[in-house]
């Protein structure tokens, strides 16, 4: 974290706690709130990692800084939400309707907002894709800060993921709690994806679903991917006759939300570089409630 002596603050932490807890000790017995704004607004930093979870957990050895320096950078973008950054990599939460990369038209990317994040920053990185989310999809994204980074999650995705979920908010009531769909998927010219229950020379496609609740017509439910293909997840729920509620080109004839049903909402993978195990975990998005809950 930059800073110069006068702005920026550092502590040992010596014994367990949680940042939140610790920052109010240290800046003496400063509210609650005040101390989660300082932490959600990018100004701390736990062993050189800007951290904005108020709650995670400190160990006796860590180093706590705080740059208080009004020249900091700050992130403000109505399009994704960063939650977590280090120097080797981001993970943002890509709110519905925009690109996760360029597409050779003039529409605004996830990819560009970071990059002339890290621009104001006056560092030399910029952002490398490493998965995709359709654009209509929100949720937890990761892009690397430097191609050896990039390279080393692409290439290890399927060993470095422990866990990837998501949340898709339905038409009508499942006959089954859960279950396991397993199709292979075509994609024709009109870029339309096309399920067949028998191989027909497509992808193997395996999505794992659990119904957490049914409400006023609609269904949420958590879906498990097994493989990640284009439109998997959209296409899977189509072929149990419950598409993802706004989704028109599967079906769907409802778009109360004016957005897809669809939220990644939690994402575990092994990072690249430190070994560290990471686990990021963001919540059903409102508007998903509001429809299970409106009379």
């Amino acid at each position: 974290m930059r800073g110069n002596l006068k702005t920026l603050l550092t502590f040992n932490v010596v014994e367990e706690t949680n940042l939140i807890n610790f920052i109010m000790v240290k800046m003496h017995g400063i509210s609650r709130n005040r101390a989660k704004a300082l932490i959600t607004n990018r100004v701390v930093s736990v062993d050189n990692t800007i951290t904005t979870h108020p709650l995670t957990e400190l160990h006796p050895g860590s180093v706590v800084q705080l740059d208080r320096s009004k020249n900091k950078r700050a992130f403000h973008s109505k399009d994704l939400d960063i939650v977590y950054e280090d120097p080797y990599l981001f993970v943002i939460d890509k709110h519905p309707g925009v690109l996760s990369m360029s597409n050779n038209t003039r529409q605004l990317t996830a990819q560009a907002v970071l990059n002339r994040y890290l621009e104001k920053g006056g560092g030399r990185n910029t952002s490398h894709i490493v998965h995709r989310l359709d654009r209509d999809t929100s949720g937890l994204m990761v892009y690397a800060k430097d191609v050896q980074t990039q390279q080393t999650l692409v290439d290890g995705w399927q060993e470095l993921v422990t866990d990837r979920r998501y949340i898709a908010l339905v038409e009508g009531k499942l006959e089954k709690e859960q279950g396991c769909i397993r199709s292979w998927l075509t994609e024709d010219k009109r870029f339309v994806t096309h399920s067949s229950p028998v191989d027909n020379g497509g992808k193997y496609a395996v999505t794992h679903y659990n119904v957490l609740t049914s409400s006023n017509g609609y269904s949420l439910v958590e879906c498990v991917l097994e493989t990640g293909r284009k439109n998997q997840i959209r296409v899977h729920m189509a072929d149990l006759g419950h598409p993802v509620v706004g989704d028109s080109k599967y079906g769907s004839k409802e778009d109360p939300m004016r957005r897809l049903g669809l939220h990644a909402y939690m994402l575990c993978f092994t990072h690249p570089v430190t070994g560290k195990r990471m686990r990021f975990e963001t919540p059903v998005p409102a508007c998903f409630e509001k429809c299970l809950n409106e009379k």
